[in-house]
């Protein structure tokens, strides 16, 4: 008796775990911190609570507003990240924004579409689906709660790097640059 279907399942693991490696953020360079600290706010994403499903897989999957204050003088452009810190293979991203002009203090609900557009030359880097860009809600596995932390970074000049950034490659941009820092810290979980 032949087991024909032996290498079809044993392509399939290896293909999904090649997906999964390639979602996952595991090596990725941890955030810097330091300089003053910023407040961060939004009407959707309250600091210690749960994330609405609105902004997650589970609803429409839209960014939600987020607004900023307390950036210090000498900031010479914003970035933004979003991170789920539980993920399996480490942190990964599931929002990136870099060189946002220092004058902006704000991004409305639904600015994330990536096809949406940024204020006066901002970017929407890579979130780790894949490399897509814009925003990627919560989406942790069923069962599971995860923690997601929303980061606002103030840091001395542009970033400078091409579209479609990488979070690594904005994270080592920013090294000795950040100027000040702050952040909204949320839970979401899905249902079984």
């Amino acid at each position: 008796m032949r087991y024909t279907g032996v290498p079809l399942v044993l392509g399939s693991l290896i293909a999904a775990a090649a997906l999964f490696a390639s979602c996952s953020s595991k090596d990725a360079p941890e955030l810097p911190t330091g300089g003053v600290a910023i407040t961060v706010t939004s009407d959707r994403f309250t600091s210690q609570g749960t994330v609405r499903s609105r902004y997650t897989c589970d609803g429409i999957d839209l960014s939600p507003n987020v607004r900023w204050s307390g950036v210090p003088e000498g900031t010479g452009s914003i970035v933004l990240f979003l991170d789920d810190t539980d993920a399996p293979g480490g942190t990964f991203t599931h929002w990136l924004i870099y060189d946002l002009p220092p004058s902006v203090s704000e991004l409305p609900e639904g600015r994330g579409i990536a096809s949406s557009g940024l204020p006066e030359g901002g970017y929407q880097g890579q979130n780790g689906f894949l490399g897509r860009l814009g925003f990627a809600g919560p989406c942790p596995p069923r069962g599971e709660t995860h923690n997601y932390l929303l980061h606002i970074f103030a840091v001395d000049g542009t970033l400078d790097l091409a579209k479609r950034a990488t979070s690594a490659e904005v994270i080592a941009a920013m090294r000795g640059r950040v100027v000040g820092h702050g952040s909204l810290a949320g839970t979401y979980r899905r249902e079984e």
